[in-house]
């Protein structure tokens, strides 16, 4: 029986003028992580799944595992998703639609089809601005050997990384490594370091996918529709 793409291998696949591996496409990550990153049943609209963390569950302070606990009893109305803000970093990367990968020499820019959501990750050396809060971080990247290194930081804490209240506060510090493995697979690794929330880092692993079908193209996924329909039920304000 074959088996996947492992973490110490080689890329062996196409590369930019400048020798770095191309990246530029389409890709997805296939999975339940976006519903919850630990191991969990199949309820509520909620697919079964292996967990992606490291050790298997997020090593959250006592406090910080009373929030997740709250956070996943009132999913359904304070997931910040279903408002329509932001999903953050990494959590976007993991939803269920696709995104765009476009490479150039001195930065990346990341689409995603979900709420037309962006990220630029410059790769020119420049530092992280001054403090300023963001709903996607802000993030900075670099080569190391062949996986792009992505250092995001100066987030506003208001985010969830899934969908059942796994959560963080302002001082998420993310390291996301893209290693490509194939030219169609890159593995995924995530490191989160957070003292107001975990009592150490810890990591996450997951491969993204190459979407390979002729003539692919990011769709329209609108929130704001969304966001309408559950502000107006039976054609009254809630």
């Amino acid at each position: 029986m074959g088996s996947g793409p492992s973490y110490g291998q080689t890329y062996d696949g196409p590369r930019t003028p400048d020798g770095r591996p191309d990246l530029s496409g389409i890709w997805q990550v296939l999975g339940s992580a976006a519903w919850d990153l630990e191991a969990h049943n199949a309820q509520d609209g909620i697919p079964a799944g292996f967990s992606v963390v490291d050790g298997g569950t997020i090593p959250y302070t006592a406090d910080a595992l009373n929030q997740r606990d709250r956070n996943r009893a009132n999913r359904l109305t304070d997931d910040p998703v279903r408002r329509c803000y932001l999903p953050g970093v990494p959590r976007i990367t993991y939803m269920p639609w696709p995104f765009r990968i476009v490479q150039t020499p001195d930065h990346f820019v990341l689409s995603y089809e979900y709420a037309h959501s962006l990220r630029i990750i410059y790769t020119d050396g420049s530092p992280h601005p001054l403090p300023n809060d963001f709903w996607m971080g802000d993030s900075r990247g670099h080569w190391e050997g062949d996986a792009l290194v992505i250092d995001t930081t100066h987030f506003n804490g208001q985010t969830w990384l899934d969908a059942s209240g796994n959560h963080h506060s302002n001082e998420l510090h993310v390291v996301e490594r893209f290693t490509p493995v194939t030219p169609y697979h890159i593995n995924y690794e995530v490191t989160l370091e957070d003292p107001q929330t975990y009592t150490r880092p810890w990591t996450m692993r997951m491969p993204i996918y190459r979407r390979m079908e002729e003539g692919l193209r990011l769709l329209d996924y609108d929130c704001v529709d969304h966001l309408l329909n559950a502000l107006v039920e039976d054609g009254e304000a809630r």
